[in-house]
């Protein structure tokens, strides 16, 4: 009698194996599967154009609709300054220990919205535009890196007010005023890097955007926009030792006192924390790089569910 000797049938396990070996041999991957790091990185700069155009764009239709236009993107910051002014320099008496408080205050108030609005346009990248994520294939990253190039596009215009400002308080120009250049590409990189990280939180959880408004207020208060750390630390010798470096250390401080620092010859050097260069570009990095992974890490996830 002879015995017949079935072979079992493949199980679900093999037959995946199999269908993913043969993936492997024909060059397909998954569909919507997240890049390596650097074939994103190169992804990106592929679309390169698509990230400036969108972004001056964007800052072309923000005031589409107002009758002054684009006049409101200088227009917006200077109201504040002077809202600022008011309530800081007027009624609380800020003013009389700050020299050239008026180019000081408009010069923290400008860098500060910088990073403020970078920040909230980076929480709604993604969430605010599902249908554009949904639609086409393209690395989400363009989308907070062409927001915060965006804001950084409004600050420019920003600049030369901020200048006729500096010119009609008596700020003389000055071959520091060269220092704000390296002094914005670090900002923009933390501001690039801060963006990324809120758009992937706020991708997963779109109430954050609605929270974010008061942490930044509340950020805003303790990062010298209409006060000086400096002298504030002098006229407080109770405080813990750590505060004033704490304070002065805070990323939007840096940089709102390293702008202040190139512009106003009235501010110093001795104003300024110790390293401070070296803070800024540590800053830079970790937000830049930090957030730039973070957001990758979650490529494939954005649009979904």
């Amino acid at each position: 009698m002879s015995q017949v000797i079935d072979t079992p049938p493949p199980t679900a396990a093999s037959a995946g194996d199999d269908l993913a070996a043969l993936a492997v041999r024909h060059g397909l991957s998954v569909s919507g599967a997240r890049p390596s790091l650097p074939e994103y990185v190169r992804q990106l700069w592929a679309r390169r154009h698509f990230i400036t155009a969108f972004a001056t764009a964007k800052l072309t239709a923000q005031y589409a609709q107002a009758k002054l236009g684009q006049v409101w993107q200088v227009m917006t910051p200077l109201l504040n300054a002077a809202v600022y002014y008011f309530i800081f320099g007027v009624l609380l008496g800020t003013k009389r220990n700050v020299p050239d408080y008026v180019p000081f205050l408009v010069t923290g108030v400008f860098i500060w919205t910088f990073t403020q609005s970078s920040i909230m346009a980076g929480t709604r990248a993604i969430a605010g535009n599902l249908g554009l994520v949904r639609a086409l294939h393209f690395p989400r990253a363009a989308l907070p890196i062409s927001f915060a190039l965006q804001q950084l596009q409004q600050l420019l215009f920003s600049m030369a007010a901020l200048v006729v400002i500096l010119l009609c308080f008596g700020v003389p120009v000055a071959a520091s005023w060269l220092l704000a250049v390296p002094a914005l590409v670090l900002q923009s990189v933390f501001n690039a890097g801060v963006s990324m990280i809120m758009a992937r939180m706020g991708a997963k959880t779109p109430d954050i955007a609605q929270l974010m408004p008061f942490i930044l207020r509340t950020w805003m208060y303790v990062s010298g926009v209409m006060w000086s750390i400096d002298k504030l630390a002098k006229g407080h010798h109770d405080w813990p030792s750590w505060v004033v470096p704490v304070l002065q250390a805070n990323p939007a401080a840096v940089y709102i006192d390293l702008m202040r620092y190139s512009l106003i010859d009235s501010f110093h050097a001795s104003q300024l924390p110790h390293h401070v260069w070296a803070i800024a570009v540590g800053w830079a990095l970790v937000a830049g790089v930090g957030g730039f992974i973070y957001f990758w890490k979650a490529e494939e996830t954005y649009g979904r569910g």
